[in-house]
This record gives C-alpha cells, sequence and structure tokens, in this order.
C-alpha cells in the first residue's frame, strides 16, 4: 500500500510505530547534519527527519527534492524535540528509513500557503495548484459538510431526492437560457434550465409530496461575486402546503445547518418582513438586520422651505449614521462623490451633523433650527450622530439609501461576517410594471400564485389594482444576502392561464412554451409550493465570505470564461456543419 497513515493523523500515542505515508512536499530545510521534510496531504502536514541514522540512499533523495514534489516516506514515530503547537501533528516527527519519489514535480508558479504570492486569474490557470492550499481546501470540505447535513435534514422529513433532466426546452421569460443545439433535430435547441421549476411542480402532480435535488443550474446573465453561470441550488418542493408550512419547516433545515457546521444558535422563530417595510425602512429587499440605521421618510417636513431640489421631487429619506458628526467636510465630500458613481445613482447628497453645539447642515440657509431639529427628531438622531439625507423617486432614493447604509455599516464596522441576523421577506409584490415595454414582469417567475385575498386584484383590467397584487412568495435573507427564495405556486389551469394574459403572453405562445404544465394541472394538481437555496452561497456565508468562487471547485472568472481550460472556445467546421451551425462573430 501507499500509506499506512495520512499526514495529520499521526500523534504520540504512536510513538515507535513504523509508519508509512504519502503526500507532497510542503517545504524542505537543511540545518546542520539534519534536514526536515513537511510532507503535506489534505488531512494536514508531518514532520520528515533526515540524519546520521537514516539510509544513504534517503540522504541522497532528500537533497535533491523539490517544492511539491510527490513523496512515499517510510519511517519510525518519534517525539519532536522543537514541537510545533500550530499543528495537530506538531508533537512528532518520522525518522526516515526509505523514501521514494512518486513523481517529480516543477517549481509551481505561487506559493502554495495560506497567504499565496499569485494573483487571482494566476491562480485560477492553475485551480488545480490553488486548490492545495489551506483556504481553498477548507471551503470545499464545509461545502461537503453542509451537502451532507442538507441530505441528512430533508431525508429525515421525508424527501425524496429525484433527479430532473438538463436538457430542457427553453423559455426566455427570466433571465438568458444556456442554448445546445441538436445534431439529430436540426436547427432545434435544447436549453440548459435555469432551475428545474416546472419538473418539481410535474413531480408533486404525479404525487411525489416531498421533493429535493442538490442541483446544477445555468443562467447566461453579468456575473458579481456572488454569481456564475453555473450554480447550485438546494431545490425543494411539497405540496399540501400553504406558506407557514414552508417557512417552517425551511427555518428549521437552517437552524439545522448553522448548529451542525459552524455551531451556532439562531432564533426559534425568525422575523417575517413584509417587502414594503423592508423597502421603507432599508431600501432593500434583501435587508442587513444587523445593525440599525433604518431608513426614515421626511418629506413633509423639508418640502415648501424654498429648497428647489426637495420641492421638485415625490420622496425625501434619511439614515442617522451613529458617531460620524466629527467626519471633516474633506469626507463629507467624498461621501458625496460616492452617491454620485452610477452603482449608487444619486444627484447629490444632503448632511446634517447633530453637534454638542448645535445642528448644522449642508442647506442651512433654507431650513430654521426648528425646521433641522424636526428632522433630528424624525431619524432619531443623537448627539454625535450625522444624518445623510438623499430625495427622487420614492423606490429609487429608498433604493439609493440603501445602498448608502450598507457602505456606512461597513466604514463603521457594523457588518461583522461572524454574527447572523437571518429573517424571511414576504408579501412581495406579484408583477412589475416595466415603462418601457409597456408590460408586466413576474416579480419571481410566472408560476408564482397571488395571495388568495387578492385574487379580485388579479382579475381586474386596471395597470393600479395589478399593482397591488401580493405574491404567496417568500425570499430567506442573511446579513444582506438573499440566500433562497420560493413560493406558493398556482396549481390551477385556469389561474395559470389568467398569469400568461397578464404577463402579455398570448395563448399560442402559452400553449407552446408552457402547454405540458398547464395540460398537467387538468388532471388533480395539489396545492403546493417550495423554494430554493442558492448553495453556494450558503456555503460561503457559513464561511464568512462575500465570494462564492472558493467553495466551488472549478469556477469560472468574471466575465464567464474559464481559464484553467480556455473555455468556451470555437468549435471545429465539421463540428459546425453536424450541428448546422453557422457563427457571425468576428475570428478573435
Amino acid at each position: 500500500m501507499y500509506r499506512t497513515h495520512t499526514c495529520g493523523e499521526l500523534r504520540l500515542e504512536q510513538k515507535g510505530q513504523t509508519v508509512t505515508l504519502a503526500g507532497w512536499v510542503q517545504k524542505a530545510r537543511k540545518m546542520g547534519a539534519m534536514s526536515f521534510i513537511d510532507l503535506r496531504d489534505r488531512y494536514g502536514i508531518t514532520q520528515l527527519r533526515v540524519d546520521e541514522t537514516c539510509p544513504e540512499e534517503v540522504s541522497k533523495i532528500a537533497a535533491g527534492l523539490g517544492r511539491e514534489y510527490v513523496l512515499q516516506a517510510t519511517g519510525v514515530v518519534e517525539e519532536r524535540q522543537s514541537k510545533n503547537a500550530r499543528i495537530p501533528t506538531g508533537d512528532i516527527e518520522i525518522r526516515l528509513t526509505g523514501l521514494k519519489i512518486l513523481n517529480a514535480a516543477q517549481t509551481p508558479p505561487f506559493t502554495i500557503e495560506d497567504e499565496s504570492d499569485g494573483g487571482e486569474e494566476l491562480r485560477a490557470k492553475y485551480r488545480y495548484l490553488d486548490l492545495r492550499r489551506n483556504p481553498l481546501k477548507n471551503a470545499l470540505m464545509l461545502r461537503h459538510r453542509m451537502a451532507h447535513e442538507v441530505r441528512n435534514y430533508l431525508d429525515d422529513k421525508g424527501f425524496l431526492e429525484i433527479e430532473t433532466p438538463f436538457l430542457i426546452k427553453s423559455t426566455p421569460e427570466g433571465a438568458r437560457d444556456f442554448v445546445v443545439p441538436s445534431r439529430m433535430n436540426p436547427g432545434e435547441f435544447y436549453a440548459l434550465p435555469q432551475s428545474p421549476q416546472t419538473f418539481k411542480q410535474l413531480l408533486m402532480v404525479a404525487g411525489y409530496d416531498r421533493y429535493f435535488q442538490i442541483v446544477r443550474c445555468f443562467r447566461d446573465e453579468d456575473l458579481r461575486a456572488d454569481r456564475q453561470p453555473e450554480f447550485t441550488q438546494i431545490d425543494c418542493e411539497m405540496s399540501f402546503v400553504e406558506q407557514e408550512d414552508v417557512l417552517n419547516l425551511f427555518e428549521g433545515m437552517m437552524r439545522h445547518l448553522f448548529k451542525s457546521v459552524i455551531n451556532v444558535d439562531i432564533p426559534e422563530k425568525l422575523t417575517r418582513m413584509s417587502w414594503y417595510d423592508a423597502m421603507d425602512n432599508y431600501g432593500s429587499d434583501k435587508p442587513d438586520i444587523r445593525f440599525g440605521m433604518k431608513i426614515h421618510e421626511i418629506t413633509s417636513l423639508v418640502q415648501g422651505k424654498g429648497f428647489s431640489v426637495f420641492d421638485s421631487v415625490e420622496y425625501v429619506g434619511a439614515i442617522s449614521v451613529p458617531g460620524a458628526a466629527q467626519y471633516t467636510r474633506k469626507q463629507i465630500d467624498e461621501l458625496t462623490e460616492w452617491v454620485k458613481r452610477p452603482q449608487v445613482g444619486a444627484k447629490g447628497l444632503v448632511s446634517i451633523r447633530v453637534g454638542a453645539d448645535g445642528i448644522k447642515s449642508s442647506v442651512d440657509k433654507f431650513y430654521t433650527s426648528e425646521d433641522l431639529a424636526a428632522v433630528v427628531e424624525a431619524v432619531e438622531a443623537k448627539t454625535g450622530d450625522l444624518v445623510l439625507v438623499l430625495c427622487g423617486a420614492k423606490r429609487k432614493a429608498q433604493t439609493m439609501l440603501g445602498v448608502l447604509r450598507l457602505e456606512m455599516g461597513n466604514r463603521l464596522g457594523l457588518r461583522d461576517p461572524h454574527v447572523y441576523a437571518p429573517l424571511w421577506v414576504v408579501d412581495f409584490p406579484l408583477l412589475e410594471w416595466d415603462d418601457e415595454t409597456q408590460r408586466f414582469y413576474a416579480m419571481h417567475h410566472p408560476f408564482t400564485a397571488p395571495k388568495p385575498e387578492h385574487l379580485e386584484l388579479f382579475y381586474s383590467d386596471k395597470k393600479e389594482d395589478l399593482e397591488r397584487v401580493c405574491a404567496n412568495a417568500y425570499d430567506f435573507v442573511l446579513n444582506g444576502t438573499e440566500l433562497g427564495g420560493g413560493s406558493i405556486r398556482i396549481h390551477e389551469a385556469d389561474v395559470q392561464s389568467r398569469m400568461f394574459e397578464v404577463l402579455g403572453i398570448s395563448k399560442e405562445d402559452a400553449d407552446y412554451k408552457f402547454g405540458f404544465i398547464i395540460n398537467a394541472f387538468k388532471f388533480g394538481a395539489p396545492p403546493h409550493g417550495g423554494l430554493a437555496f442558492g448553495f453556494d452561497r450558503v456555503c460561503a456565508l457559513f464561511g464568512g465570505q462575500e465570494t462564492i468562487r472558493d467553495y466551488i471547485a472549478f469556477p469560472k472568472n468574471n466575465v464567464g470564461r474559464d481559464v484553467m481550460l480556455d473555455a468556451p472556445s470555437r468549435i471545429d467546421d465539421v463540428q459546425m456543419d453536424e450541428l448546422y451551425l453557422r457563427s457571425t462573430a468576428p475570428v478573435k
């Protein structure tokens, strides 16, 4: 056998035993008549010792080793003279009696250390080397543990893990599909699933009342730190449930994961916050409630005072930043430029300092001290706080304030990644109106049911009535990130047809794209609902990180490329002809 033990398991209890290890050379160093080799595998590091008692052949091989050589090492476990309390094997070392090079290695292009000297692009090109580093190893181990615990919990609750197809029909109503040409059906294409949405609903029609799948999904969309073109969902569906049944079961799953994976307790009953409250108070449908600094509307307090910027807008809102009254003029100017960036979109920023010597603002000439005091009271500011004010169309201004609130939370150190504040956001609008296309879009997806009490509004022909319809939907939010979301689904054919009608999808298009599920609903579809968690995001947040790349073995970069494989790439003319394809893209 190649090894009797791993590089992470030997302790003083094995002193005197002859063992065989296998792994990679982390480091080799010579110290007088002795030399030492740190041998690494995924379980840990063990120190090997070469001295005058070792066979001559062992000393000769040891003298020629380089970093990342693959070795087989045999020797006797001994107590270390100079112990290393930083590693579990730090009390012992192996005095070598045999050493074999299993594979020599070129010098790696960056150091295989916790803090590497390689840049992100270089490490991505040699991802198989980057994966040898402890931070990535620990991330993938956490991902494995999470998947294991998810399966344990859902199996215990009676869920069946059922696989659904990857080659499906394109239904471009949400994000862009990745499409796959069919050689056997010229001119026709499959799509890769953005989610198994329709399949899991069909499984409910089929009577499999508790389904789950840890499943790969695909979306051709612009990327961010928490997005990849292919990603993994914990996808779930249940029959004969109402909203509270789903929320209770899956906050139970999250409670189990927090406790079993990172030993953190979360509340027995999580906050339920309406979408409208989230937007009004936090400027976001995924609020970070680890800190206060809520948004307050002050429109009525500041309009009609002669300041045209406020008088000409629908909404004026403010946040109170604790302890920031000492901000200098330079810092305020920098913050003003920050909110003018395209990512925020504000035209300017008004500030009010609440100091021990009184209240001062950047718009003093328009407002009396009494006016400013009323604003300070309304936003619950205290002495030493800084009030920041933005304005505009209501939802846009609230969103800008929400982004500013998070930035100030970052600057003040209020967003500790190891503090967890989960909640459910509920009662979303069912529909979003788009002025450019003059039509409604589904805020979640077209299979989301309206709240039962809003069915009458849902069948109205008035735009203002349809805008008031709430979805029977919910998102699980943690620390300002949406980790998952779902809804109670439409399960009646006539209601589903009405949804397509409201979305401006003709009966012919609806039948072509979704006829299979409308027909299925006619054969006794049960009431059902479910949700999906972004598994990569859950793993990253449990690991205290914002980016998901370290929690995916082979991720893409920020333009969707795999720089290790150099993909995507062109295919040759023979393949193009077999697939009946022609490219109009310029040759690079």
